[in-house]
């Protein structure tokens, strides 16, 4: 049985003394490993290191530190097939998606390699008489990221190589429940160049949060998760005097239109709403279809191809998606169907009881599928994170658009739809964060950034990208003479002329 520790300080570290949290392998329901939960000192311990490598670092020059990153997004893709199994072990989506989802994060650093461009800065000559002014961006210190257990190598990803490609040394919290990745992912760094403490890893649960929100060593935090935790991790942190970019959850729409194409759209949700279980937050979870022969057509179709997906274990490679994470997600999940039952929508496809030969003791739940959800039930307002995908009928396009604006969650909306006109209004007035034009999951790319509007971001910054390294720097701008005039003190503010 692996048990999993801490990485500090370019290697392993492990406090005997230390409470520990169970790994399971979510497709057989079993433990297959331990992680200790760094205490108060551990993560400390940890911070301290960051703090002592930041001196350096902060001085290395950007270019040698892209250097650095590249040699690092070389090992990653050399070891990619190491990492989705790693990934697909302790979270549980197929090997596809895992691979997908560390291929994503590798993009991010290599973005972050061409971070030379983007801390060159402004210049002006000449803003007064023998006068120059420039901005130049600098590194905030040490910076700390908490991660989620849906996107184990991801979401680390979208955090530190941006930070430390800007000077910043990192301290990563990822989820307990999927630990391995993110140490191996710290063990690669050293490997390419990396030096000692810039980025370390602790495994922790709420004390260890609470640490890198509490310290004053700790200049900002990122963070990935549900929104009652986002928010919390926000005012903590801000609290604390720190920057925060604090990531919440969704309730990603897909506005279907009438002139859509039905097996496009069809597959663009499927994919969407049941990928890797619906553990993601970028999933869509409500399908919102503009007049009653699109819904009736959309649904046909729809109980038609998800009756063919394949529910199962990342070992089978016929496997369309795996189980859910763990067993309280697990559980929630199921409870979710059950109280949409309850509120009246009306269960269309029910992914309850699914029992696997071999794997009885898996957290499956197959394609779940409601019609008739009202804008008042618990199962539409609330995220539900699984396999499970609501249907609403509206009369107008209007309708559909004010239903999108009228939720809380803004992360991701999608509309199918062949015109134009249509696309181009939903795009400039759904306040929403991320939009996809017959682009069910629209993720931006690494050079663009990732965040969400209303409560499924708290902070003024996205993730990754030109926002990322926004965050992640403070401006800093300088007005220069070099002009040998002496002509007394002054003591107005000075008019450059």
């Amino acid at each position: 049985m692996k048990k999993i520790s801490h990485f500090i300080n370019g290697k392993l570290y492990s406090d005997k003394t230390a409470r520990t949290g169970p790994i399971f392998n979510p497709a057989i329901g079993e433990k297959i490993g331990e992680v200790e939960l760094g205490s108060k000192s551990t993560v400390e311990l940890a911070i301290q290191s960051s703090k002592n490598a930041f001196i350096k670092w902060s001085k290395t020059t950007p270019i040698n530190r892209s250097r650095i990153l590249s040699k690092y997004k070389d090992l990653l893709m050399k070891n990619m097939e190491e990492l989705a199994a790693i990934v697909s072990e302790e979270h549980g989506k197929t090997i596809p998606d895992a691979k997908g989802s560390v291929q994503r994060g590798i993009e991010v650093v290599e973005y972050a390699t061409g971070i030379t461009d983007s801390l060159k800065g402004d210049h002006s000559s000449s803003v007064g008489t023998n006068v120059d002014s420039y901005s130049m961006r600098q590194p905030l210190g040490v910076c700390a990221g908490i991660t989620p257990f849906n996107f184990p190598a991801m979401v680390p990803m979208w955090m530190y190589p941006v930070a430390i490609a800007c000077g910043n040394t990192f301290v990563l919290k990822p989820s307990e429940k999927d630990p391995s990745c993110p140490i191996r992912l710290a063990e690669l760094a050293i490997e390419a160049g990396l030096p000692p403490g810039v980025l370390n890893v602790v495994n922790g649960d709420k004390e260890a949060v609470d640490t890198l929100l509490e310290s004053k060593d700790v200049q900002a935090i990122s963070f990935v998760g549900s929104t009652p935790i986002a928010e919390y991790v926000y005012h903590t942190g801000t609290k604390n005097n720190k920057r925060v970019q604090a990531l919440g959850g969704a309730k990603n729409h897909m506005v279907v239109m009438p002139d859509a194409d039905v097996d496009k759209t069809t597959d663009a949700l499927i994919g969407s709403a049941f990928g890797s279980a619906g553990e993601r937050c970028m999933a869509i979870s409500v399908a919102v279809c503009v007049g009653k022969k699109t819904a009736e057509n959309l649904k046909t179709k729809l109980l038609e191809e998800t009756s063919k997906l394949k529910v199962g274990p990342y070992t089978d490679k016929e496997s369309d998606f795996g189980p859910l994470n763990n067993k309280a997600h697990y559980e929630k999940v199921l409870s979710y169907i059950d109280i949409g039952e309850k509120e009246g929508a009306k269960l269309i496809a029910d992914g309850r009881n699914m029992k696997l030969q071999g794997y009885e003791n898996g957290y499956f739940v197959g394609p779940t599928i409601f019609e008739d959800v009202k804008p008042d039930m618990k199962i539409y307002k609330e995220e539900i994170f699984g396999p499970v995908l609501s249907m609403i009928t509206t009369d107008t396009y209007e309708d559909a658009l004010k239903l999108v604006n009228d939720h809380e969650l803004g992360n991701g909306a999608a509309v199918f739809t062949k015109s134009g006109m249509i696309a181009k209004h939903f795009t400039e007035n759904a306040k929403i964060g991320m939009i996809g034009v017959n682009v069910p999951i629209p993720v931006p790319v690494a050079y663009h950034s990732f965040g969400g509007w209303k409560r499924s971001l708290f902070g003024d910054h996205s993730m990754h990208g030109p926002e990322g390294v926004r965050f992640y720097t403070k401006l800093k701008t300088a007005t220069v003479t070099w002009s040998e005039d002496n002509s007394g003190p002054e003591f107005t503010i000075p008019v450059l002329s």
